[in-house]
């Protein structure tokens, strides 16, 4: 397996050739992460994102047999408000399907995108993550650089909130549309509750899972342009703990101008 390794700032960048090795080979990272901790302490506390990016990643992590899903508790990073978890297009459900639902993980906190008072909703979430300080977030970065649904007209890297209502932008919207999730811009929803950047950060060890053509200008963005919240995911290069897959294809325009 051909792996190149760089490391921008703090941010560790690992180029495979392709996704399905990125995916695999990012779980088995995880995944060891997970047993270290798991010596070390009773329960290990994680955030998971909900996108097609991380379908090769999640497949891999489930079939994990050396992970003890008893000793974990989950967590994820956004919802669509008015989603409720048995909706097929709610990130919950994505979760509950491509994981949650194939191993005997200990307890998973789910938002609820259904919730009638969703400002009290964040309230509950924030709370959770601060009583429960994450170990390990497993996450994405969008095609406009967002993180979570951190999206560049709301992201703020000292937000004093951990979970927040946002308007999403067309552009995080559309990608929905590119990713299949939806068939139509106008069936997107237009908010959501999603973690904040310092709710995200607080993680002690992040991996972030970025294949595919479609996100090549997000990842030269987020390792090369100036730190600012207009690219939320710049602030990754900050973190002291953290690992970035790329393949072949999201890596791009690294060694060529950006068209």
């Amino acid at each position: 397996m051909k792996v190149e390794e760089n490391k921008i700032e703090q941010l560790l960048v690992r180029t495979y050739d392709g996704r399905s090795q990125l995916g695999k080979d990012a779980a088995e990272m995880v995944s060891k992460k997970i047993q270290e901790l798991q010596r070390e302490k009773d329960y290990v506390y994680m955030i998971f994102a909900s996108a097609p990016s991380q379908n090769e990643f999640l497949e891999t992590l489930g079939k994990d047999t050396n992970i003890d899903w008893k000793k974990i508790v989950g967590f994820h990073m956004d919802e669509y408000i008015g989603l409720d978890l048995a909706h097929p297009q709610s990130f919950g459900y994505f979760l509950k399907k491509n994981l949650f639902d194939k191993v005997p993980i200990h307890q998973v906190h789910y938002i609820q995108g259904d919730s009638s008072n969703i400002e009290k909703e964040c309230e509950r979430y924030e709370q959770l993550l601060r009583r429960y300080p994450v170990d390990i977030v497993c996450m994405g970065i969008g095609e406009n650089t967002h993180i979570a649904f951190n999206d560049p007209h709301v992201a703020d890297f000292n937000d004093p909130h951990w979970v927040k209502i946002v308007d999403l932008d067309d552009k995080s919207r559309q990608q929905q549309v590119n990713d299949g999730c939806f068939d139509a811009f106008d069936d997107v929803p237009t908010h959501a509750v999603t973690l904040t950047v310092p709710a995200l950060l607080q993680g002690k060890f992040l991996y972030c899972i970025v294949p595919g053509k479609n996100k090549a200008r997000a990842v030269y963005q987020t390792l090369y342009e100036k730190v600012d919240s207009r690219y939320p995911s710049t602030i990754l290069r900050k973190h002291q703990n953290t690992h970035l897959f790329i393949d072949k294809e999201s890596a791009q325009y690294l060694h060529k101008p950006v068209v």
